[in-house]
């Protein structure tokens, strides 16, 4: 786990050679990500649920938002951040958030 965490600390994209077990830990995951927001991708499908991570990762890189779940493409605090650095991200959220006033004015 340390070698893992030096790793990711060092380059975030060395999440992609850890294990599943690593993949899952979020002290690893949200180092990865705040440097590298497409590790998202690597992160375990909890994780991809899991809001401050994928706040990390999106703040990091807003198309990451297409890595998220479900639930957190739904969410507007998310999504908001997302739009904000990319527009065209937008298509990634939920139908509602789509059409939601304050998230399409926030558009870059």
């Amino acid at each position: 786990r340390e070698v893992v965490l030096a790793a990711v600390l060092e380059r975030g994209s060395a999440l992609q050679h850890a294990n599943v077990q690593l993949q899952a830990d979020k002290d690893i995951v949200l180092e990865a990500v705040r440097q590298n927001g497409n590790m998202l991708c690597n992160a375990s499908k909890e994780l991809r649920a899991d809001k401050e991570v994928v706040l990390a990762a999106v703040k990091q890189n807003a198309n990451t938002l297409y890595h998220a779940s479900n639930e957190l493409r739904a969410d507007k605090d998310v999504v908001l951040e997302a739009v904000k650095q990319n527009g065209n991200i937008l298509h990634h959220a939920s139908a509602d958030l789509q059409a939601d006033r304050e998230v399409v004015r926030s558009r870059q």
